[in-house]
């Protein structure tokens, strides 16, 4: 049996990887969160709640005319289609620099400084990107199912619908939420290079920017955080779309035993 779903939004590994970086970092743990639907109400004003109720109002009037049950495998496999593509997306390695261009002369191009890759500057611009890749994927994945569920019972045209409120409603304050995460990677990014240089003092060793990214090394671990953020993003974009297809497949299953 699947958690609750108020358990899986309080533990998700967002949540999680951000409370673990931020006690490495020395500052206290986050305060638990509250009662999810307390928090959604700070999130909806005077109003979304009053466009809320009216929505409301309109979802109950619907028809209880009969709809044909989505395809659910159909919607399933474009899910997973959807996922493995973010995947593949966030897990991919980052382009190494281009080589500075060759002089007039026709001398050698010079090698790209390793030591450029300690300002996060040179990695904001890439999470971003990665960031924008996935919020149009999603959106696109999540219009098709909710546009599949708006072909079936009434049950599932009211859901589809309550969706599109809640989505156009939460997406203001979603995007603040996602244009945050980089400042948290950058926090991460200064933690790690600070640690890095404390453990080269103790040891009364060089600094070797070629080996950052060694296994081990301080850009490495960097670069598997950055990839961990980027999943635990995508996880908890994906919630919605996991709830409209556990409707859908629900509404299935009870089709079927009803026809046994």
């Amino acid at each position: 049996m699947s958690p609750p779903r108020h358990h899986r939004l309080h533990s998700s590994r967002l949540v999680a990887l951000l409370a673990q970086w931020t006690q490495a970092g020395g500052a206290a743990p986050a305060p638990a969160p509250g009662d999810v639907a307390e928090q959604l109400g700070q999130w909806l004003s005077t109003v979304d709640a009053v466009t809320l109720g009216r929505s409301l109002h309109a979802i109950e009037a619907l028809p209880a005319d009969l709809g044909r049950l989505p395809d659910v495998d159909a919607l399933e496999s474009a899910f997973q289609h959807t996922r493995a593509e973010l995947i593949a997306l966030a897990s991919a390695p980052p382009t190494p620099p281009k080589p500075l261009r060759e002089r007039a002369d026709n001398t050698r191009a010079a090698a790209p400084d390793p030591a450029a890759e300690a300002d996060f500057a040179q990695h904001a611009p890439r999470y971003l990107a990665l960031q924008k890749q996935m919020d149009a994927r999603l959106q696109a994945l999540r219009a098709q199912v909710r546009q599949a569920l708006a072909q079936g019972p009434r049950a599932l045209r009211q859901l589809a619908v309550l969706d599109a409120v809640m989505e156009q409603m939460a997406a203001p304050r979603e995007q603040r939420l996602w244009a945050a995460l980089p400042g948290h990677l950058e926090r991460r990014f200064a933690q790690l290079r600070q640690t890095h240089q404390e453990r080269l003092q103790a040891l009364g060793q060089d600094d070797e920017p070629r080996r950052w990214r060694d296994g081990g090394g301080w850009l490495a671990t960097f670069e598997r955080d950055l990839q961990a953020l980027l999943l635990a993003e995508m996880h908890v974009r994906l919630e919605p779309v996991t709830g409209l297809l556990e409707a859908a497949r629900n509404a299935k299953n009870m089709t079927l035993e009803a026809q046994e």
